[in-house]
């Protein structure tokens, strides 16, 4: 049997046991009609939970879908045997409207959607995945690409009852390590070679350029792994795009790419178009450590990994600039101090010369 063509006999989509929230567990939801369920499990994101009597003779599965849903929104529980996204799943969707039940209570109601589905192959662990979102003028709309509506997905295993979903699997783990990824390589390491470059060209020539390069070229390829799991994610999600975070990623990686190329045609000091292939370094490079740290910030707001990873991230920040704030301030100081010292030393040179060339005439007399 195809998969696409997985039967799916929908009993009347109802709304049932409406109640003001759903309980801390499962195990205490009642249905009408005295309906009666052997397994359950409350799924970690939305507020859901499922309940379905597994039939082995024939395949089959009795579901109740149970969530909150506002008076102007919907719901939607799915399985889908070949992928872990709504695309290719067999969906059971409910909504409130003048098309059908109408929901009387306000925006902490409970939809209950009751279903009869027949598994593909016999599985008996599938994929699932569940969503929530609004309706605009009477027809659903797209729900939220960010926080708890990206990891509302897993698998379900119909004979022992357990579900894994959402923060343990390996969708989310692949999405934790891009975001990790990212902000080590253009988060921290790349500001890290800025300040190695502007700050520590006091010591010997070689030695601070080998530890600029070094910073720079570790972040380069740190970062080239978070891009390929951030185009990973992206073939995986067919229909959800995060068009300022994937535009300024593309932008940042050109960038960036271009800068490590541009090492190979950097100019000897001495050459005539050193001092435009400078402006054009420090503005690249400054660009690049603003892109980043603005789509280090979109990727938390949608990843939602929770505040203290932004906080953290802003800490870490905000110490780099604390560090190139003082090292800036010392660096004026010295130069300051130098021009300063190096205006006396010729000051005093001068007044020697003259006094020299008077001494001798006088003693010519």
């Amino acid at each position: 049997m195809a998969v696409s063509m997985i039967p799916l006999f929908l009993l009347p989509i109802l709304l049932a046991g409406f109640r003001p929230s759903l309980a801390q567990t499962c195990l205490s939801d009642t249905f009408s009609s005295n309906r009666l369920f052997s397994s359950c499990n409350t799924l970690q994101y939305l507020g859901a939970a499922v309940h379905w009597n597994y039939h082995p003779d024939n395949a089959t599965i009795d579901v109740a879908y149970r969530a909150p849903i506002s008076s102007n929104g919907w719901v939607a529980w799915a399985l889908n045997p070949t992928g872990q996204g709504m695309m290719g799943a067999q969906a059971l969707f409910a909504f409130s409207g003048s098309d059908g039940v109408q929901v009387r209570e306000l925006s902490n109601g409970v939809m209950t959607i009751f279903a009869t589905l027949e598994l593909p192959g016999n599985r008996t662990t599938v994929n699932q995945v569940w969503q929530a979102g609004p309706l605009s003028n009477g027809s659903p709309s797209q729900h939220s690409t960010t926080g708890d509506n990206i990891k509302s997905s897993g698998s379900i295993d119909l004979l022992s009852g357990s579900v894994s979903g959402g923060g343990s699997n390996s969708r989310q783990r692949r999405k934790n390590t891009h975001g990790v990824l990212n902000a080590v390589s253009w988060g921290v390491l790349m500001p890290i070679g800025a300040i190695t470059a502007r700050y520590m060209k006091v010591f010997a020539d070689p030695a601070w350029f080998y530890l600029h390069v070094a910073c720079q070229l570790s972040a380069y390829i740190v970062g080239v792994a978070g891009w390929g799991t951030g185009l990973k994610l992206g073939s995986e999600s067919p229909g959800i795009t995060y068009h300022k975070h994937r535009n300024i990623g593309i932008a940042l990686f050109c960038l960036a790419t271009l800068q490590v190329f541009a090492l190979l045609l950097r100019p000897k000091k001495d050459h005539k178009y050193r001092l435009y292939w400078n402006i054009y370094h420090h503005a690249v490079g400054y660009c690049v450590i603003t892109l980043s740290c603005v789509n280090i910030f979109k990727g938390f707001d949608i990843l939602n990994p929770g505040d203290g990873w932004k906080t953290a991230y802003i800490a870490i920040i905000a110490t780099l600039g604390g560090i190139a704030l003082i090292l800036e301030v010392v660096t004026w100081a010295i130069v300051l101090k130098r021009k300063s010292r190096d205006s006396e030393d010729k000051s005093h040179r001068g007044a020697n010369g003259l006094n020299g060339y008077g001494g001798m005439q006088h003693q010519g007399v």
